[in-house]
């Protein structure tokens, strides 16, 4: 077995180990969840979103942390944000020919997700124009600004927990606390192993192929860290319950955005960023947002049609950013 088919199969192999243990995380944290009394809010907007965007959290901390690769975090948290919004509501739509959505999941967690994105804009713009060393091609993001993105979701939380403090579920489950809180720290053992392989498969792909580290995040480490975040969706939505399957992918994101990416920053201490490549990335993933409410607000729902169009999107997406990355367009840096 050649090199590269070496690696494909520790990719593929990967992928399922971080699946077992999302798997195995989602479940044990909802029976605590339940076991604790949360209220809803906190159970989606935390313990759903925490567990089936662990993997994508523990990529940013593998690269940073053990191989010194921050770009690599990055490119897995930006690829995972759109391969959330574009393609986890398209395979979800195709369950049942379409998904229905409702006015609270456009007017809340879908424009606070783009209040996330335009805060990661203003973040990348201090940190190339004020911090001192940055430039209009470098920002660098240093844990002031990295603190005030985890500062953003916690109000991201409470504004969850204010609407629904009230409906805090009071109902007895017998759950041993003890026994789920191992199984727990075991998932969480187990997606390590499962992103630490990814990881080094996504590098070994860059030095055989002699591209950055940065593409292979955004792609194969994007994709098999938001598999787990497809099966919660698309098992949702099986199940008519297309709410869940929305609001999963839009807590992701914003986890994702205000949390994962944080936290690398605060591994490193400081990440210097390409603004001129990371702004038309940030820019692509707007439209495609606004591209997701509109669509979903159009007839409260994502009609199959409308899927086929946000798998286009995503392949046009992956198109993009291998073309700039081979140099065969270059439109990120003739912006």
């Amino acid at each position: 077995m050649n090199g590269l088919a070496l690696w494909l199969v520790v990719a593929v192999v990967s992928t399922g180990v971080i699946w077992k243990g999302s798997d195995l995380l989602e479940r044990s944290a909802e029976q605590l969840s339940r076991y604790y009394g949360l209220p809803v809010a906190v159970h989606g907007a935390v313990v759903v979103a925490v567990g089936s965007s662990f993997p994508e959290l523990s990529s940013v901390v593998v690269s940073t942390a053990v191989h010194g690769e921050f770009s690599l975090g990055l490119g897995a948290i930006v690829g995972s944000a759109v391969f959330n919004l574009l393609v986890i509501p398209a395979l979800a739509a195709m369950q049942n020919e379409s998904l229905e959505t409702t006015r609270d999941i456009v007017h809340k967690d879908a424009q606070f997700y783009i209040i996330s994105i335009l805060l990661l804009f203003l973040v990348f713009a201090l940190g190339a124009t004020y911090v001192p060393g940055g430039t209009n091609q470098a920002a660098i993001v240093t844990t002031p600004l990295a603190l005030l993105l985890l500062l953003t979701y916690g109000v991201y939380v409470f504004l969850h927990q204010q609407d629904t403090s009230e409906h805090a579920s009071t109902d007895a489950v017998d759950v041993s606390p003890r026994r789920e809180w191992g199984r727990l720290a075991v998932s969480l053992v187990v997606i390590a192993v499962g992103v630490e392989g990814i990881v080094r498969a996504a590098l070994a792909f860059g030095s055989i192929f002699e591209t950055p580290s940065f593409l292979w995040g955004l792609t194969v480490i994007a994709i098999g860290t938001s598999l787990p975040d497809a099966f919660v969706s698309i098992r949702a939505a099986a199940n008519d319950d297309s709410v869940t399957s929305l609001t999963n992918v839009l807590g992701s994101n914003t986890f994702n955005l205000l949390v994962a990416l944080p936290v690398g920053v605060l591994i490193a201490g400081s990440a210097t960023i390409d603004f001129l490549v990371a702004v038309p990335l940030l820019g692509y993933l707007t439209g495609a947002t606004l591209i997701f409410i509109v669509f979903t607000r159009t007839g409260l729902e994502l009609s199959e049609r409308e899927a086929y169009f946000f798998l286009l999107l995503y392949l046009v997406f992956l198109c993009w950013v291998g073309l700039e990355t081979v140099g065969r367009v270059d439109i990120v840096r003739g912006l």
